[in-house]
């Protein structure tokens, strides 16, 4: 949209503070947490592709990398991770100062390497990358009206053209119970039936299906000579290449129908939903363990039936609510996070995905589900209507340009090396921990922790992934000498869509600083933007993980700490306040942040607050900012487009705005503006200039819709109508009911603190002697 500089560069990394204080009891006091977001395969031009193998440490085994000493005579580096003098093996030895490898070049910090069987040096990282073809196995809902199912179906016909032809692709359907359809038997359709009420194991699922045989060979990683091998029966007989498996699908869903199953008046519609996604684990599990599969689920309504039930047949009992979550009144949640956490690791084992593509007027379990779409990297996508644009957009984003557009990647590991001072605590974000120990492991654990290697099942270019640091106390070498500078390497292997296996090695060096005295250095190097977004994902993880965790007060908290140490001000005089401009954005960003949709559950639902954290844990920095507070734009007459303050005052009845706020996308008509366009001026040959002006929002929020996933969905508005609850949701309320505002004014009726209020607060309380 904007020739902004990328805040992320190359290594796809940022992080809250660019100067690190050297023991716990000071990196403590700096309040925002020590974390790293990183963007593990990030497209960028300027990363070179080695097609080589890497190079590694023999005590450490982290990567060869443009901080590492050479000895160029006796052929030797030094690790910086271990200090382990490492020789050069003999393809190295025409090495100088003037003739280097790519990863020894300081600019060079992110490096990939092409290889096509890579086995990483971890025993987890290698998962028998037997076939280089994408695989997906379509589940389809067909417990929905008529119109629905009809949406959902030719949204999947448009998603079979798309595939490339090598592509396997299987097919499900579920309504009361599951019919696996086998697809290779060409002399009439074959049908597989599993009740919806009965638990089946997976080797109940292999049996059934005539797969057994494959249990004993199906062992990741084994079985496969070039993508042929014992469980290939299952293959030619569920799975077929798209430019086969695409007619043969599309020739079922002519003939699928809606559920026939009798619903009783007063009931709901009896759906499988987790037995249909478990008979899909067990399906895929056995044909093609350890290959980048997907099981892409389009879910419209909540599971009523059997394993991961969440709600009863009855319509009279509602389905859970925040307010039941609380006091334990929902009596399916806790057994269908149970059986989704089994279905996760089931999953995680194989090196599949599911994604989930839910489009319900009411909740279909997201909230259940969230354990394993996270755990294995899934995408989700929630919808009021398979026939709306967010979820028929989103779709063909997934499919349309082969897997470019969203870049999209499989069985992926990444390990991290760092410095020996720094601990990990674990990553919040779409990724399961592989439980290997080391002793860069930190005793106390966020999110997926106690690990140093974590398995990404599936990932694309806008994954992003959180990792939460601790600092150990040993203030110096026991040599006496002072690194002044910390190592964090992250290398990830994935395989590309068309099978290419890849490993990105990003090596990344801050300075130590010592915080006894605040520096320039810890200062500077603060990112408003991330230590935000960290905040977010930390008060988000404790609101699901902490009973009686209050956000509010905890956010609160921590940003009075905050602005008491890096505040400058005469003690008890709040007059005298002021912050580095390096901070002064952020106790804006807390106060959206403490209205945002991630701390208030009230209006939302189980299910949407699960979708919001899972994107807020999984997208970009500059995407989750947005999220948290998002951006308005002002057009008038008088100005070019300008961003405007995110603020009731911005509404003017001769100006149009543009509201980004991620999930949704508002373009806002003053009244005036309004008035106009409805008696047709911008259709009048000498008012060109209104219709540019009415114009310029759309082409704008057309761009922003382009690159974004899942599609945002577009509000057209106009001032006082009732759809501008969309955008006054989203300002600070500096006019409301309870003040006296000038007629003609918007007011927004809340009881919220505005921001001048709330800073006022802040600003008595951080000056406080106590």
């Amino acid at each position: 949209m904007s020739t902004t500089i990328d805040p992320e560069g190359i290594d796809g990394i940022r992080m809250p503070w660019n100067a690190w204080p050297r023991t716990k009891v000071e990196a403590s006091k700096c309040v925002i947490p020590l974390a790293t977001s990183i963007s593990p395969i990030r497209p960028h031009p300027l990363i070179p592709t080695n097609p080589y193998s890497p190079l590694r440490c023999k005590t450490c085994s982290s990567v060869l990398n443009s901080f590492c000493r050479v000895d160029f005579q006796a052929l030797i580096w030094i690790c910086p991770f271990c200090f382990q003098r490492n020789h050069f093996p003999p393809h190295y030895h025409g090495i100088s100062e003037t003739n280097l490898p790519a990863e020894l070049y300081p600019n060079y910090t992110t490096i990939e390497y092409a290889i096509n069987n890579i086995n990483n040096g971890n025993s987890n990282g290698n998962y028998g990358m037997g076939l280089g073809n994408s695989v997906y196995v379509f589940v389809i809902d067909t417990c929905m009206i008529e119109e629905e199912l009809g949406y959902a179906k030719s949204a999947l016909q448009q998603a079979l053209e798309f595939l490339p032809e090598s592509a396997l692709v299987g097919f499900v359907s579920f309504g009361t119970q599951v019919q696996v359809h086998e697809l290779g038997y060409a002399d009439m359709s074959k049908v597989y039936v599993f009740r919806g009420l009965k638990e089946v194991s997976k080797d109940q699922v292999l049996d059934q299906l005539g797969l057994a045989g494959g249990r004993r060979a199906g062992l990741p990683g084994q079985g496969f000579q070039n993508g042929v091998g014992v469980t290939n029966s299952g293959v030619s007989r569920f799975l077929l290449p798209a430019s086969e498996g695409a007619y043969v699908i599309h020739s079922l869903l002519e003939e699928l129908g809606t559920d026939q199953w009798p619903v009783a008046p007063g009931n709901r519609s009896l759906r499988c939903t987790g037995v249909a996604l478990s008979v899909a684990a067990g399906l895929i599990g056995a044909c093609l363990p350890g290959t980048g599969a997907r099981i892409v689920a389009l879910v419209g309504g909540p599971c009523t039936e059997g394993l991961g039930s969440i709600v009863s047949k009855d319509l009279s009992d509602p389905v859970r609510s925040h307010k039941d979550l609380d006091k334990d009144a929902a009596p399916f949640f806790r057994k269908a996070v149970q059986f989704y956490e089994e279905l996760a690791k089931q999953l995680v084992n194989q090196g599949h995905v599911l994604d989930l593509f839910a489009s319900a007027l009411d909740q279909v379990g997201v909230a259940e589900m969230k354990v394993a779409i996270e755990r294995t990297g899934g995408l989700v996508v929630l919808a009021e209507s398979f026939g709306h644009s967010v979820f028929k957009d989103s779709f063909r984003r997934v499919f349309e340009k082969g897997e470019e557009s969203l870049g999209l990647a499989h069985n992926g590991t990444l390990e991290i090396n760092c410095s020996k001072d720094i601990k990990i605590q674990g990553i919040i974000g779409p990724c399961t921990s592989l439980e290997k120990k080391g002793p860069a492991v930190a005793s106390t654990v966020i999110g997926q922790g106690n690990t140093t290697a974590w398995k990404l099942c599936g990932l694309d270019k806008d994954t992003c992934l959180t990792v939460f640091f601790d600092v150990s106390s040993s203030d110096k070498d026991p040599s006496g000498n002072v690194n002044p500078q910390l190592y964090i390497q992250f290398v990830t292997s994935y395989q590309t869509a068309v099978g290419q296996s890849k490993l990105r090695v990003t090596t990344v060096t801050r300075r130590w600083v010592d915080t006894a005295v605040v520096s320039e250095d810890l200062i500077q190097g603060f990112d408003q933007e991330t230590a935000t977004v960290v905040m977010a994902r930390l008060a988000s993880y404790k609101m699901e993980m902490e009973d009686t965790f209050d956000a509010t007060r905890w956010l609160d908290r921590n940003l009075i700490r905050l602005c008491s140490k890096f505040g400058d001000y005469r003690k008890d005089d709040p007059s005298s306040f002021s912050l580095n401009p390096c901070f002064s954005l952020f106790p804006q960003f807390m106060f959206n942040l403490r209205r945002s949709q991630f701390v208030q559950v009230f209006n939302n639902s189980p299910d949407e607050t699960a979708y919001f954290r899972m994107m807020l844990n999984r997208e970009s920095i500059t995407n989750a900012t947005v999220m948290i507070q998002p951006s308005l734009i002002s057009y008038s007459f008088n100005d070019l487009a300008s961003p405007a303050l995110l603020d009731v005052a911005s509404i003017s009845p001769d100006k149009i705005l543009l509201l980004d706020s991620y999930f949704s996308i508002v373009i806002f008509h003053g009244m005036t503006i309004a008035q106009w366009r409805n008696l047709g001026y911008q259709n009048q040959p000498e008012h060109q200039a209104f219709a540019q002006l009415l114009q310029a929002p759309h082409d704008d929020a057309e761009l922003i819709i382009r690159d974004r996933f899942p599609v945002p969905r577009l509000v057209v508005c106009d001032q006082h109508g009732s759809q501008a609850r969309f955008l006054l949701a989203k300002l600070n309320p500096s006019a409301t009911y309870n003040n006296d505002v000038g007629a003609g004014t918007d007011v927004i009726f809340t009881d919220d603190v505005n921001l001048q209020v709330f800073f006022e607060h802040l600003q008595k309380l951080a000056v406080q002697s106590s």
